[in-house]
């Protein structure tokens, strides 16, 4: 019997996430191994992760010659040349991290009414798309702190059902051991007495 087909959207719950990035990333990269091989092609592949660890495959030399290979290719500039526009777009990168900061310093004070501050939908947005973030990151490491209490929970369980293993085994060795022996008197019913008292 065949698997349903998965629905392509994001998966909400982080351990699945992180299986599924981790199955599918070998996957590809052993695809593209294969096709490496059997096709006699020349592949690079880059994976970012969602913390933002870098993967990558290079079949054939290494992956800063795939790059320089396929500037050329494009017409790109070379990779020795110094480069004028990073300048600009770290300018871009440092204007948009500041309006970031910003609407993320003004959101706590929308939130919980300490000011009269006005928010654009842009700005509600962006906070939103924050609040998800932190959401998720929450709901991460709740799962991994309950995973964890569970696995000592279990550990306890563990330490405790051997000890009382233990415990019953003396237990019935100390009975076995206790051997009651048959003392003969002038009294009708013979007294019992157990061995080690004597």
């Amino acid at each position: 019997m065949g698997r349903g087909r998965v629905q392509m959207k994001r998966i909400e719950n982080p351990v699945h996430r992180q299986v599924t990035f981790c199955k599918r990333r070998a996957g590809l990269l052993k695809k593209a191994k294969e096709l490496s091989v059997l096709c006699d092609a020349e592949i690079g592949v880059v994976i970012f992760s969602a913390h933002g660890k870098l993967y990558e495959l290079a079949t054939k030399g290494t992956m800063q010659e795939l790059i320089e290979r396929y500037g050329k290719y494009t017409g790109g500039p070379p990779a020795d040349e110094p480069m004028v526009e990073p300048m600009q777009d770290a300018k871009k990168e440092i204007e948009m991290l500041k309006q970031e900061i910003e609407i993320l310093q003004k959101g706590p004070r929308y939130m919980f009414g300490g000011g009269c501050e006005y928010m654009s939908l842009n700005e509600l947005l962006v906070l939103e798309k924050h609040l998800e973030i932190w959401i998720n990151h929450i709901r991460s490491t709740k799962m991994d702190i309950m995973f964890q209490e569970i696995q000592m929970l279990r550990n306890k369980e563990g330490i405790m059902t051997a000890a009382n293993k233990c415990l019953h085994e003396t237990i019935e060795e100390n009975i076995s051991y206790t051997d009651f022996t048959t003392m003969t008197t002038n009294m009708m019913h013979p007294l019992t007495i157990a061995n080690n008292i004597f």
